[in-house]
């Protein structure tokens, strides 16, 4: 089996991008990286739909976990805005916390989408599909090998199906309200583009 990186996932290196962003390594090394874990045995976790698989590497980068709690210290800092993650998506209401730092992450949970699923969902937004088994989409910085559960605003996309950027799976009640819980707790943190 072999991963790939796909071109929607380059946000995760891209500055002042909300969640996750990757530094001291390049796609490349990050995609090199996936290959080794599988091909040493490293589990495929399953993840919210049969073409979601999530595989979990340690972190030795400066890279930040994409997402910190929310405290009365840090709730001035909170912002919110439409956005659309890519032309073409629907905007959608969000909010990340602005002008702070998020701990460290000791984990890149790396998530994984089927190739039939990236032809599928390309159908409707024209990226390359890279030759592979399976595409990376996303990568979120993380304390421990877990996933965090995917946001309530995610979930309702993916609801709508490819042509608005979603996946087509219908919402999990049950998952839907642990997200509710936990994002409510919660919040993505954007980092400040680096000085040059």
């Amino acid at each position: 089996m072999t991963i790939a990186l796909t071109p929607f996932a380059l946000r995760n290196f891209e500055p002042g991008t909300s969640g996750t962003r990757i530094t001291g390594i390049s796609p490349a090394d990050l995609v090199a990286r996936c290959n080794v874990a599988l091909a040493a045995d490293a589990p495929l976790v399953d993840g919210y739909a049969p073409f979601c698989k999530h595989l979990f590497i340690e972190n030795d980068t400066p890279t930040r976990c994409g997402f910190a709690p929310i405290t009365d210290a840090n709730r001035p800092l909170l912002q919110s805005g439409y956005e659309a993650r890519r032309e073409g998506e629907l905007a959608v209401l969000g909010r990340w916390f602005e002008g702070m730092d998020a701990p460290i992450a000791k984990w890149f949970d790396v998530i994984l989408y089927s190739h039939a699923q990236l032809v599928l969902e390309s159908a409707d937004f024209p990226d390359e599909v890279p030759d592979c088994d399976w595409g990376i989409v996303s990568v979120l910085g993380t304390l421990t090998p877990t996933e965090p559960p995917m946001p309530p605003i995610t979930q309702l996309r993916n609801a709508l199906g490819p042509a608005e950027g979603g996946s087509g799976v219908p919402i999990d009640r049950a998952a839907y309200d642990a997200a509710v819980e936990f994002w409510q707790a919660h919040a993505p943190v954007r980092r400040a583009p680096d000085p040059d």
